[in-house]
């Protein structure tokens, strides 16, 4: 019997004006990851990228303004032998300035040429780092 090992979540590509990426990294762990979460009982894949994001960046956003990129599918960073399955959703924050809040221990900006030298996630590593 194979059991069913996938993480659901909602993921964030936000992009400042130099390009850059918006990268986290949650407490205990070494690999950024892009912000978002796990939804709550009854939540849209929208509605839970919102609340993460107000959660662990102080970013206030509405669902509506959310623009999504699609499913994607990558081995997961933190949970050996899982898949993470994450609806993944573009992100413009105006001017707001993301802050480390909850479990996130550290946000970067990161270019492409920094990613090569960070432990990232292989969601965004594989997908939106891609040459």
């Amino acid at each position: 019997m194979t059991v069913n090992r996938r993480i659901h979540v909602s993921a964030a590509v936000i992009v400042d004006a130099d390009g850059r990426l918006l990268l986290v990294r949650k407490a205990g762990t070494t690999a950024f990851m892009q912000p978002g979460g796990k939804p709550e009982a009854g939540e849209t894949a929208a509605e839970t990228l919102c609340r993460e994001l107000a959660e662990e960046l102080g970013v206030r956003v509405d669902a509506a303004a959310l623009a999504p990129l699609g499913r994607f599918e990558a081995a997961a960073a933190n949970e050996p032998g899982f898949t993470v399955v994450a609806d993944v959703f573009t992100v413009d924050i105006g001017g707001q300035h993301p802050a480390v809040a909850a479990e996130i221990e550290e946000l970067r900006w990161v270019s492409r040429a920094e990613a090569a030298t960070l432990e990232v996630a292989p969601l965004a590593r594989d997908n939106f780092f891609a040459a």
